[in-house]
């Protein structure tokens, strides 16, 4: 009797397609960085530029070509259930606001998510020409390099990153809180406007650790994986486990997760 084959899944091949999205979307941001003349609102202060759609387009019809039985979802397009079978999650500019006025912080997010659990993401920022990337189970890497969280072990000599949302619709008294509480603990806070490149800066050690509020899959499919596969650790604020549709996250090199976890919960007052 002939023993059954089994065919493993081609994540590296699924990988350097993200990667070839990832860079066309790049290219687009470069060529057109500084030259819009204008942008709609999503909500209150809430940006999307031609350039979001024109990336967005590039990376979905990519993948479409290539894989046309995967489903996908992405920040302006919308799309599909985080349940599905395979998902690619898109972010095509992570930074919207920063590339509207010519802030230099922005880049391409793209995951491939497996009911609901990341395989593969990809964050590209062309500015530095820097991709980030990880496959689960085999570790990060920076443009080749392997990469691994810090190994700072107090948060007042931690340098966090965090984020406010854009649609001022959105209340923030929630975010000044914990902002104010956190503020006074690490050495500095950082607020540069995308969640993708702040993820990826826990994971290579930039930053030690990282929150937000009101968080989309899109903007953190692919930077969870990351710091996970970098040795770093991923919850909520409350320290429970997040699934992409969390609305909050707290990501870190692990040594000061539940420094800060206790200092929201008041322990450290």
């Amino acid at each position: 009797m002939k023993k059954k084959l089994e065919f493993s899944e081609p994540l590296e091949e699924w990988l350097e397609l993200a990667k070839k999205g990832a860079r066309k979307a790049g290219v687009i941001q470069l060529e057109n960085l500084g030259e819009l003349e204008g942008y709609q609102l999503k909500g209150t202060a809430n940006l999307v530029t031609r350039v979001d759609l024109e990336c967005e387009q590039e990376i979905i019809n990519l993948l479409k070509k290539k894989v046309p039985e995967h489903k996908i979802l992405s920040e302006e397009a919308g799309g599909d259930s985080l349940d599905s079978e395979y998902l690619w999650v898109i972010d095509p500019l992570d930074g919207t606001t920063n590339y509207a006025h010519s802030y230099p912080k922005f880049c391409v997010s793209i995951a491939l998510v497996k009911k609901g659990t990341p395989m593969l993401g990809v964050v590209y920022d062309p500015i530095l020409n820097e991709m980030f990337y990880a496959i689960r189970g085999k570790g990060a890497y920076l443009n080749r390099k392997k990469i691994q969280v810090s190994k700072v072990d107090k948060l007042e000599d931690a340098l966090l990153g965090t984020g406010f949302a854009y649609d001022r619709d959105q209340p923030l008294g929630k975010d000044l809180e914990i902002f104010n509480r956190i503020i006074n603990y690490p050495q500095s806070i950082r607020r540069d406007g995308s969640a993708a490149l702040n993820l990826s800066y826990v994971a290579c050690g930039r930053f030690d650790g990282f929150w937000e509020l009101n968080l989309s899959p899109w903007d953190i499919a692919s930077g969870v994986l990351i710091v996970e596969e970098a040795g770093g650790k991923i919850t909520d604020l409350s320290g429970k486990p997040m699934p992409l549709d969390r609305r909050e996250l707290w990501a870190s090199n692990g040594k000061i997760h539940q420094q800060l976890i206790e200092l929201l919960k008041g322990k450290n007052q």
